[in-house]
């Protein structure tokens, strides 16, 4: 009986468990800005790109976009 009352008062897990659940859901928040972001970079890459292009093959001084 002694066993199982200072096994239930035992709370070293417990920091272990909090520890994983924050981590979790920095991970979580992590995931979503990436997922978020993602199409907005790639559409400001494929941006730049185009105007790298079209100053390559005009004399365009200038790009918009």
């Amino acid at each position: 009986m002694q066993k199982l009352v200072s096994f239930l008062s035992d709370e070293s897990g417990a920091s272990a468990a909090e520890y994983a659940l924050i981590l979790a859901i920095i991970g979580a928040g992590v995931g979503v800005a990436v997922f978020s972001l993602g199409s907005a970079i790639t559409t400001k890459v494929k941006g730049a790109t185009n105007c790298i292009n079209a100053k390559a093959s005009t004399s365009a001084t200038a790009c918009t976009g």
